[in-house]
């Protein structure tokens, strides 16, 4: 059972997650990885819309897609785009990526094999991820004007998409505790957390919604 208050909470995560921009036509698109085939298809709506004549679908697998997508996440994305209409010649493919920072640095190493010039770049993930992958890709490559997308979903809507409330929560908060602990450590930029956030986050936390979190980090706080 999850409380009132670990919905409201989770609404304020979900809420600062959001980054607000507006999409608009960018060199290249990078779509990350994940177990949601909803950002493959965000990223051919973008595609479908001219905001973009190429795409890499970036990502490895991990401990929740290695049986739902076992030819690796971008792969899987590929394919489904290829679906949906999308030309293969149009479409780059990262395999090796196992985490952000991965995704970033191996797409941009990708894009400079194949002569490709970026200057800017749609940032396709998962809603509750947002902010969390825009700090990322303005770290590791900041010449890089990097725009943020994702499927324009509500809370509750994406939760009933996925089917599995608590994973989605201890999804936003192992996304929010990255925000804050990741710049210290040289992987994002800083962002400013409000003290709303900062205390909805430690009343999840505190409430058990922990499995996302960093390994050495679950008991702390």
């Amino acid at each position: 059972m999850i409380s009132t208050q670990a919905w409201a909470d989770a609404q304020l995560l979900w809420d600062f997650q959001q980054m607000g921009h507006e999409p608009r036509p960018c060199s290249v698109a990078v779509g990350l990885g994940s177990h949601d085939l909803g950002v493959a298809d965000t990223t051919v709506g973008l595609y479908r819309r001219g905001m973009m004549p190429v795409i890499v679908f970036t990502g490895a697998t991990s401990r929740t897609t290695r049986e739902s997508m076992p030819r690796g996440e971008a792969e899987h994305y590929r394919e489904r785009a290829i679906e949906l209409g999308v030309p293969s010649d149009a479409i780059l493919v990262e395999p090796r990526a196992r985490n952000t920072g991965e995704n970033i640095r191996f797409s941009r190493a990708l894009l400079e094999e194949r002569g490709i010039p970026v200057s800017s770049a749609l940032l396709v993930s998962k809603p509750y991820e947002e902010r969390r992958a825009y700090a990322t890709a303005r770290k590791l490559w900041p010449e890089v004007e990097w725009v943020s997308a994702s499927t324009p979903m509500a809370f509750a809507e994406y939760v009933d998409s996925i089917g599995d409330a608590r994973l989605v929560i201890d999804m936003l908060v192992g996304a929010q505790q990255r925000l804050m602990v990741y710049p210290g450590q040289g992987f994002m930029i800083e962002q400013s957390v409000p003290e709303g956030v900062a205390v909805a986050y430690g009343r999840l936390r505190h409430a058990g919604f922990t499995s996302r979190l960093l390994p050495d980090s679950v008991t702390l706080g």
